[in-house]
Order: C-alpha cells, then structure tokens, then sequence
C-alpha cells in the first residue's frame, strides 16, 4: 500500500492539533472582547436595562410637587339676557400647585419594588452577558472542530484515492481481484461524501462565529485553561446558589412582588395633599354693565388641604390586593422552580465536563493503538498477510479515533465553560478581558436617572451601537496551511 504523503499527513495533523496547540491568529480573548462591544443581543439588553432604571423616577414622580397652568381665551358670541355684566370675550390663567403628602404608603412602595426590578435587570444583564460568552465559546470551539474534522475528512480523501491507485496498479499485475479494487472505491465514495458534510459543517459553523462575534473568523489560537473550576460537583453547586444571576434575578423580583402587594392594599387609604390655586382673568375692557368699579383684570388665589378618604370602590382595591398577592406567590414560586432548574443544570453540566475530560484520555489512547495498528496491518498486508479490507478498516478506526479525540476536547471545554457560567463565573469581570480599561457598569445609568425630575431631560437621539455582518464575505470551507508545532 503506498502511503499519504508527509506534507498532507502534516497539514491534517495540525488541524487535529488545533485544540492543543497555539498559531498566530485570533484568540478566544479577541472573540469575547469583540462580542462584548459589538454583540447587537448584549446591546439590546443593555438598552432593555436602562428602560428599567426609568422605573425608580416614574414611581418617584406621583409623590413629588406638581404645578400646572392653564390659558383659556374664550369668545362670548350670544350672551345671557339675563347677565349682569356680559363682556365680548375673557382670557383666564388658572395657576395649579400640588403637593402630596400622604398616598397610603403607594408612592415609598412603588419605589421600593422599582429599584428591586433594577437591581433583578441587572442581574438578568449578566445572564444575558455570560450567555452571550457561552456561545461564542462553543462558536469558537466548534469552528476549531469542524476545521480539524474537515481536515481528517480531507485527509482521509486522499488516502483513500491513493489506496485505490495502489489497488488498481496491484489488480492490474494480477496481485489483487477486482473485489479488492471496488472495496477500496466504495471506501473512496463514502469519504467524499462524509468531506461534504464536514465542509457543510465548517461553514456553519463559521458563520455562527460571524453573527455572534461580528467578523470571520481567521486561524484561530488554542483557547486558553479555563480559570476557577471547581473541585468537586458539590463546590459547583454551592457557587450556583451564591452566584448565579438567573436565581438572583428571581429573588429580587419576589421582593418586588412584594412592594407590589403593598402598593396595591393603599388604594384603600386616604390620601392627603396640599394645593395652592392662582387665576388671571382678562376682558380686554369688554366687561360692560351699569355699576362702576367694575375691573376689567383680576388675580385670585387660594390654598388649602385636601383629603380624600375612600369609602366604597366596589372592591377595586381588594380585588387588585389579592391579584398581587397571587403573583408574589407565583414569584416566590419561580424562585424554587429557578434553583431546582440551576442544580439540575449544574449536575448536569459537570457530569458532561466530567465525561469528555474522560473521553479526551481513551480517545488518546485509541489513537495511539489505532496508529500503531494501521502501520503493522499496512506491514503485513504488503507480504499478504492482511487483506485490503484490514487496511481500510484499520485507517477508518484511526479517522474515527482522531475525530472523536477532537470532538471531546472541544466538548469538555465548551462544558466547563457552561459550568462557570452557571456558578456565575463567565462575565468579563470574571474574566478579566481588558476592554479598552472600561467594562460596562448597568449602575452607573440607574444612579444617573434615580433623582432626575426635570420634564425636558432628555438623552441623545437613540442609534445602534452594534456593527452589521453584511459586508462579511461569506465564509467557505477552505482550511489555511497550518503549521506544526516547532515548524517555521
């Protein structure tokens, strides 16, 4: 059997090694920076956030002074004949100062369960973050697997034809039956077929890594260790409990649902206010009548107190009462449904970590004895101890070795990523990427808009901040010439 030439087995041999081993290109850090700055989800539920801190000042607002004015200018077109002193037209001001004093507790309340829902968005923030991160990870990883498997694929291509030339040239001498020859060719046209999916599955994957990160991905380095995974499952689950953001958004918003109860029973209370009124009237010297003295400008004004006690709704408040108190129940109950969904991933999550770390080690082996096995079959084939179909088994074995080999490597590290995700160890802080010196802080925003009160502040006209993919050429399956390690 003639055998693969050394420069093909080295270019497949660096694709299989792509896990392993370093290249200068881009790197997992670069994909995440870029995915932090420019991912248009991350974007959009940073935007989401900022709606939310507008929550504090719009329950602020109802307890803080109100003052209105109203101009009306009227024109009197048929007068009473019984009026006193009919004028033609009038221009009134009226001048309304409002100020609460007592609203049942529904002001403090709605506040209180406002800033427990910014704090709960914040939280929903990091999810959404270490989510976004968890998939460009496995986009990462995944574009390492497809290139290694599309170049075992490729790989195995050509041995397969070369086999098949060997064959046909030992049939030909009479070596070999044709039984020999249309082995090696339905061999040769599985493996074409198994290259086009690879190849199919190379581009997908190249283009999951463009939306996520927003650029083609070029020879990727080998990611680096992953830091703070745990020990054992159970310090896993103790840092999902403390740490996870899904279960702390669920806490905060039962302390909300809460507030909302509260809010809800003062609609059954008093409420108290103080009020000062002004009026301009002008009759521009209309005001016509057989009495002297009388004005044609006047300024009014009053001040008082005003309470209003509810005495009957048609049970309006209790009916909005047991309707909150119903969804802080159901909130609460989301908070148990959120930890028993966070252990479970968790046990789950590190017994897939667990099992590929496993995997990585017999899948070494296998290729060790796979190659050692197809070099002896090879030996003995060309005395004619082995027949062509031991040859072509043994070189399946080693392909399905190596594929496995990669495929696990990638799986264990895509697992123990979503196990720090999980423990709430996946966000950029955790992660320390260097981001221009500046992670993005959601509590900068909620401390801004918390005491605004002035009607006319507004913010910059509303525009995307995320970048587009479609000028991206789209991606092939091309594998560029990888070297390895220690070659120049």
């Amino acid at each position: 059997m003639t055998r693969l030439p050394a420069s093909l087995l080295r270019t497949a041999s660096a694709s299989l090694l792509a896990l392993s081993s370093p290249a200068e290109a881009d790197n997992l850090r670069e994909a995440l920076v870029q995915a932090y700055t420019t991912n248009p989800t991350l974007e959009a539920a940073r935007a989401n956030q900022r709606a939310t801190d507008e929550g504090v000042p719009i329950q602020r607002a109802p307890g803080l002074p109100s003052v209105d004015v109203t101009a009306t200018h009227i024109e009197f077109i048929r007068q009473s004949a019984n009026a006193f002193a009919p004028p033609e037209r009038n221009l009134g001001v009226t001048t309304a100062l409002l100020v609460p004093v007592y609203s049942g507790g529904a002001v403090r309340n709605g506040i209180a369960a406002a800033k427990e829902r910014v704090e709960a968005g914040q939280a929903d923030l990091r999810n959404t973050e270490s989510t976004i991160f968890a998939q460009v990870v496995a986009a990462y990883m995944d574009v390492l697997r497809t290139e290694a498997l599309a170049a075992l694929a490729a790989n195995n291509v050509a041995v397969l034809r070369t086999n098949l030339e060997a064959t046909s040239d030992r049939f030909q001498i009479g070596d070999l039956t044709i039984t020999d020859v249309a082995q090696s060719r339905s061999r040769l046209a599985v493996a074409e077929g198994d290259l086009q999916s690879a190849e199919a599955n190379l581009i997908a994957a190249r283009e999951t890594y463009i939306r996520l990160v927003g650029s083609a991905p070029a020879a990727l380095e080998a990611p680096p260790p992953l830091p703070g995974l745990p020990d054992t499952v159970g310090e896993a689950i103790v840092s999902a409990l403390e740490n996870n953001p899904n279960l702390e958004a669920a806490k905060l918003r039962a302390e909300a649902a809460g507030f909302d109860t509260k809010v809800a029973g003062a609609g059954r209370l008093p409420t108290v206010g103080l009020f000062v009124n002004g009026q301009y009237s002008d009759f521009f010297g209309t005001l016509v009548s057989n009495f002297p003295g009388l004005v044609q400008r006047e300024v009014t004004a009053n001040a008082g107190v005003r309470v209003t006690v509810p005495l009957f709704q048609g049970g309006l408040p209790a009916a909005r009462q047991r309707q909150a108190g119903a969804r802080e129940s159901a909130a609460l109950e989301d908070v148990i449904a959120s930890e028993r969904q966070i252990v479970a991933e968790t046990r789950s999550t590190w017994s897939n970590w667990q099992a590929a770390n496993a995997v990585i080690k017999s899948a070494q082996a296998a290729v060790e004895a796979a190659e050692l096995s197809l070099e002896g079959v090879r030996a003995e084939n060309s005395i004619g101890n082995r027949t062509i179909i031991e040859v072509l088994n043994a070189e399946q074995e080693l392909v399905s070795a190596r594929a496995q080999l990669v495929t696990a490597r990638r799986n264990a590290y895509v697992a123990g990523f979503n196990l720090l995700a999980l423990m709430g160890k996946a966000e950029a802080r955790d992660l320390n990427l260097d981001i221009e010196g500046v992670l993005y802080d959601p509590t900068i925003n909620a401390d801004r808009v918390s005491s605004k009160m002035w009607d006319w502040d507004r913010d910059p006209e509303p525009q995307a901040k995320s970048t587009r993919t479609v000028d991206i050429p789209a991606p092939d399956a091309t594998i560029g010439p990888q070297l390895l390690p220690g070659e120049k």
